[in-house]
């Protein structure tokens, strides 16, 4: 149905960007309160956790937007990174220009940063998105900073977000740092159906109807509720596609979709079959690294670049002498993905064929030593060529240069070598 035919203005309910309106409800009220209480005290430090699309990424964004104009804030998205990343992340949102600076330098600017906001004004606040997706590098890098003090105030107010529960990350040795900080746990809860059905016409009114109640009528916000859990995210997506399949108004039972989900706490695979189920962007392309035939690891290629070699601040690494210590390196343009050799002694092969550029589609096998990668990506089915016109951009001639000069001025000796899950920190 046109946006207008239901008279609307704008589209109530985005699954991308900022949402037409914030819209609370009892653990929205509940969370955001608790992560105000956590940020007001001198050393606190707020976790926040809740399945995908449950609304920690909105929630975040309202508290950071809603803080006084003396406080810094940055919102990093904690997937896959490493020490470099995260500093990188954290220093471009609080205003710098990054120049292919050392881990070290990194590191030390951010301290200064934080030191200097706490002394003039108040501490800075850090947010991380996917904090159990982190390096175990930077989790240590994370700890390092949240020490960091000026008299009894931590310099670097935290709150850090996950799909999951924190636990297990936050009771490892290697955490104390974060772990004593640690002033509040928030879990999220799903909504009931009252506060879904208010969810529903609030956003739809804040869009332009003047009945939210025609377009959507209480037995269609009774069968979206129960369709999504509760989850604000989910709510969007199916009332998104409801409304778009309606031929008339008012929307009917039939026009709910229900994917086939489970009830509680939902996993990744849950949220790519809802993706898959409402018509989503596809997922990014998987990548499965194995040894002689096993498995030794599986992640998603969900960042503009991946680093992969022996070193540990590699975003990929592999401990083989066979491996150099930066080996490869793989480039997302767009719906593309092409494989750089970054010089390696003994080569990459793919399929068996050595190579040195080259455009990667479904089902292709990276070989390194004794190490195969193999790429998954269902929508990558054409192989194009490195001197094609889809490769002039600047944007990846840019992340090239950049990978050439980082790999230039690394200093390897940033942080102890990885020896179990979660390593303690060195000395200071």
């Amino acid at each position: 149905m046109d946006l207008a035919a239901a008279g609307l203005r704008e589209q109530p309910f985005r699954t991308h960007g900022k949402p037409v309106s914030i819209v609370p409800y009892a653990s929205h009220t509940e969370a955001l309160d608790a992560i105000r209480k956590s940020c007001e005290k001198h050393t606190g430090l707020a976790l926040l956790q809740g399945p995908p699309l449950s609304g920690k990424s909105t929630l975040v964004r309202f508290f950071a937007e809603h803080l006084d104009e003396d406080c810094e804030y940055a919102i990093v998205d904690g997937t896959g990174l490493n020490t470099a990343g995260l500093l990188e992340g954290a220093l471009r949102q609080f205003g710098y220009e990054i120049e292919c600076n050392t881990t070290s330098e990194l590191l030390a600017m951010l301290r200064v940063f934080a030191l200097q906001q706490t002394a003039s004004h108040e501490p800075p606040l850090l947010i991380v998105e996917n904090t159990h997706r982190l390096n175990p590098s930077a989790l240590r890098a994370l700890c390092e900073l949240a020490e960091l003090k000026l008299r009894q105030f931590s310099a670097l107010k935290m709150v850090l977000v996950s799909d999951r529960s924190l636990g297990s990350i936050i009771e490892a040795p290697a955490m104390t740092g974060v772990a004593k900080r640690v002033t509040a746990d928030i879990h999220l809860q799903a909504m009931s159906c009252e506060e879904a059905k208010g969810y529903l016409r609030e956003k739809l009114r804040a869009a332009g109807s003047n009945v939210p109640e025609y377009v959507f009528p209480d037995s269609v916000c009774v069968e979206l509720w129960d369709a999504s859990g509760g989850w604000p995210g989910v709510l969007d997506r199916i009332a998104l596609l409801a409304l778009a399949k309606a031929d008339s108004l008012p929307i009917t039972v039939s026009s709910v979709e229900r994917p086939d989900l489970p009830q509680a706490s939902w996993d990744e695979d849950s949220i790519a079959d809802l993706n898959a189920a409402l018509g989503e962007v596809p997922q990014p392309p998987q990548l499965f690294v194995s040894k002689e035939g096993v498995t030794v690891r599986e992640l998603s290629f969900d960042q503009p670049r991946l680093l992969i070699g022996r070193s540990e601040h590699n975003d990929v690494a592999i401990p083989s002498s066979f491996v150099s210590r930066h080996h490869l390196l793989l480039v997302r343009h767009g719906n593309t993905t092409f494989m750089m050799d970054l010089n390696s002694s003994n080569g990459t092969y793919v399929n068996s064929k050595r190579v040195s550029n080259h455009v990667l589609i479904h089902d292709d096998v990276i070989t390194i030593g004794h190490h195969r990668i193999k790429f998954c990506d269902p929508h990558a089915t054409t192989r194009g060529t490195l001197d094609g016109t889809e490769f002039a951009d600047t944007a990846i001639m840019k992340t090239l240069e950049d990978m050439r000069k980082l790999l230039a001025q690394e200093n390897t000796a940033i942080l102890p070598s990885v020896t179990e899950d979660l390593p303690t920190m060195g000395n200071k």
